[in-house]
């Protein structure tokens, strides 16, 4: 699904800023001394070799500071939490982290595979960039079966809508997302032609009671139904497209890692009713986590780690 649990939105929106810093500018490939061990977290070893594709990783995204000393304390935090990850059996699957790959390469208007080059040729690996996916996507749902997905209890809520006088109001939308598929074997020579199908297909677009029978007179059209979305749940990437169609029409397209995509508005409405309050607060939360660059139950819950683990720097 397009939209995703708290959880995951989080990870994406991780993502998505951690994309918009990243600066593909291959750099020249350092030979490596043998690897030796810079730290043990529960046994588990972090070795120069990693901390210099970490160092790598940071320079790609133009950090500053002591980027060896900032690498090895990421990959001490990521350890940790890796292993925890593993005994609870939270970890995302392969196929989840090969997407976000891919998508993480399509916002630098990269394939997969291109990206792969970058990064092994500045030293990070593609390997090593997938296993810090894995992590941003996985302890983010740790924290949340921990602590709780962030749900507003029914009294913080009334105390809430007290203290502003009044339920907020929010948009809600009735979505279908169309997707013209482009297999990954196909999409350098076929998608601008797939592009320019979708964008003519919206201009006759019968709506979305009709949306299936319309897909089926074209060549490999899925549509997804997306249900009730409030405006605070839609991605990042879509928001600004929703918000501009006009109510009944559709957005303009997108190019993902499926091929070429467009949403249909079925229909949105103005709603202040218990459900959008909720959403409405809970945007906030997260907004204000936002600013301040961290989750408190996810500074709770590694800290908790660091203490019962043995952590020896060598």
């Amino acid at each position: 699904m397009m939209f995703a649990s708290v959880a995951l939105r989080r990870a994406a929106l991780a993502a998505t800023v951690l994309a918009a810093s990243f600066v593909v500018e291959p750099a020249a490939h350092v030979a490596m001394a043998a690897s030796e061990v810079v730290a043990v977290v529960n046994k588990t070893p972090i070795t120069n070799t990693d901390v210099a594709k970490r160092a790598a990783f940071l320079r790609l995204q133009r950090k500053g500071g002591n980027l060896p000393k900032i690498a090895r304390d990421e990959l001490v935090d990521e350890a940790l939490k890796r292993e925890e990850i593993a005994r609870v059996r939270m970890s995302v699957s392969t196929e989840d982290v090969d997407r976000s790959f891919a998508r993480f390469a399509a916002s630098n208007k990269m394939t997969a595979e291109q990206m792969t080059k970058v990064l092994d040729q500045a030293g990070v690996t593609a390997e090593h960039f997938k296993a810090f996916i894995a992590v941003q996507m996985s302890w983010p749902r740790l924290v949340n079966a921990r602590y709780g997905s962030g749900k507003i209890s029914s009294e913080e809520l009334v105390k809430r809508m007290m203290e502003n006088k009044e339920k907020p109001v929010t948009t809600e939308y009735f979505l279908q997302q169309i997707i013209f598929v482009v297999p990954d074997s196909k999409r350098a020579a076929i998608l601008n032609k797939r592009k320019a199908e979708a964008e003519k297909s919206r201009s006759s677009f019968p709506g979305c009671d009709q949306s299936k029978e319309f897909a089926k007179t074209m060549l490999d059209v899925s549509v997804r139904s997306l249900g009730r979305v409030m405006k605070q749940e839609l991605p990042e990437e879509w928001k600004p497209l929703v918000e501009k169609a006009s109510p009944n029409g559709t957005t303009g397209t997108r190019v993902t890692e499926r091929g070429v995509e467009f949403i249909a508005i079925c229909k949105q409405r103005q709603v202040s009713d218990d459900t959008a309050a909720e959403v409405v607060f809970r945007a906030e939360d997260i907004g204000k986590e936002k600013q301040s660059g961290e989750n408190p139950n996810e500074v709770k819950y590694l800290e908790e780690l660091r203490k019962k683990a043995q952590i020896v720097f060598p």
